[in-house]
């Protein structure tokens, strides 16, 4: 077995829900987004990527037929140059990094290119095709942009409740204030804000042809907690998440290349980081929003090393409540999660999130020149995937600022 290492990444501009990328197809972001990461490689021979594992969540309209294969094909890349598409939900593009990541320490493939799509603008209406022609009674398109959709009826009702509705449950299992939860929004927009500012994006982020936005759109760097306290709340009368303090919807894809140590001279560049630590935990379908915290201890102990050791984290910010929930339970300084901002500013494509925070993190880790961190997010129906990254270089890597 041969230890695999993440090389580079390349993301687009993240865009909100029926925003600046609302008329891009999913697999043409999924293009851009490869595309840009073998163009920030120029001495990689397109023919040596050995296979181009694809994260997507929907896959129910433009995203559907294997949008891996589509994007290898749209970008450019060799016929020859195999692709699949997986579904892990939100950890989609997670989910593909692992499994590049095994690809490349079995000896199958030397580079791998790994990463994930969504655009949930242009997800489309379904209704279920009926059982006999001409039924008589109504049907029901469904939006296939989030959540649950066609349910089993065997599905026990606990399981089935939406997303907001569970992390309600969270909230009230552990205490957690809305205020805290607004503060913690807060927070997330000022520090994608100034990361944007302070050019640490500059590198990752490369733009979508057709469109005009050069940042992720859903950041708002005016925002006050009097704003956020003025917000509504969004699943219950009484509740306290709020489209403030929960992920929005977007468009996206991200793009991470991942090869052996020897696939240096291949790529013609260093290794950035080394996957030392994969983890997948699972749990009641309602508390989704919990389970980063095992997957992550599992990381960790297969990596050898434990919190103690960590000095940068990403977990992706589904909703403010499931997140200050994880970051409690791992008992760790809340200042090095998400310091250049999460999803609740930046935003959650769902497919194309796991690559963006391992990227995020392995940029942050050369920056700072900080040893050992983590990668975690929580995935709908009661999952979780986390993946530890080592720092293998001092010097700033992947484009831009990297502090």
């Amino acid at each position: 077995m041969t230890a695999s290492f993440l090389y580079g990444a390349a993301r687009t501009p993240f865009g909100r829900f029926g925003g600046a990328l609302a008329g891009v197809r999913p697999d043409d972001l999924a293009a851009t987004a490869l595309g840009g990461l073998l163009d920030h490689h120029p001495g990689l021979d397109r023919d040596a990527v050995g296979d181009v594992l694809w994260g997507c969540a929907n896959q129910a309209g433009e995203d559907n037929r294997n949008v891996g294969r589509m994007a290898v094909l749209l970008a450019g890349l060799p016929v020859t140059t195999p692709a699949t598409t997986i579904n892990r939900l939100c950890g989609s593009s997670l989910d593909a990094a692992m499994m590049a990541s095994r690809t490349v320490e079995t000896g199958d493939a030397t580079v791998v290119v790994a990463g994930g799509v969504e655009s949930m603008t242009r997800a489309p209406w379904v209704m279920p095709k009926p059982e006999k022609a001409f039924p008589a009674g109504n049907v029901t398109a469904v939006s296939t942009t989030l959540g649950w959709r066609l349910v089993n009826s065997r599905m026990p009702a606990e399981w089935t409740v939406s997303l907001g509705e569970a992390n309600e449950q969270l909230r009230d299992r552990f205490g957690i204030a809305r205020e805290r939860q607004d503060e913690f929004a807060l927070r997330s927009h000022r520090l994608a804000a100034a990361a944007w500012e302070d050019g640490f994006y500059d590198g990752l982020v490369v733009p979508v042809p057709g469109t005009v936005l050069t940042r992720d759109e859903s950041i708002r760097a005016t925002g006050t907690l009097e704003k956020l306290a003025a917000l509504a709340p969004s699943f219950r009368p009484d509740g306290t998440i709020t489209a403030g303090n929960a992920s929005p919807l977007n468009d996206g894809a991200a793009a991470v290349l991942i090869g052996s140590e020897s696939a240096a001279a291949t790529i013609g560049s260093e290794p950035v980081a080394r996957i030392a630590g994969r983890g997948a935990a699972a749990l009641e379908p309602q508390l989704f929003g919990f389970a980063p915290v095992r997957a992550a201890e599992l990381a960790l102990e297969r990596a050898g090393i434990g919190w103690s050791d960590v000095g940068a984290v990403e977990l992706n910010e589904a909703f403010a409540v499931q997140s200050l929930a994880c970051v409690d339970a791992w008992k760790i300084d809340p200042a090095i999660v998400n310091a250049k901002g999460g999803a609740i500013a930046i935003g959650h494509p769902l497919g194309a999130s796991g690559a963006r925070i391992l990227a995020t993190l392995a940029k942050r880790l050369t920056g700072s020149g900080e040893r050992w961190g983590v990668a975690a997010i929580c995935i709908g129906v009661g999952q979780a995937l986390a993946v530890v990254l080592e720092n293998v270089r001092t010097t700033p890597a992947l484009g831009g600022s990297g502090a």
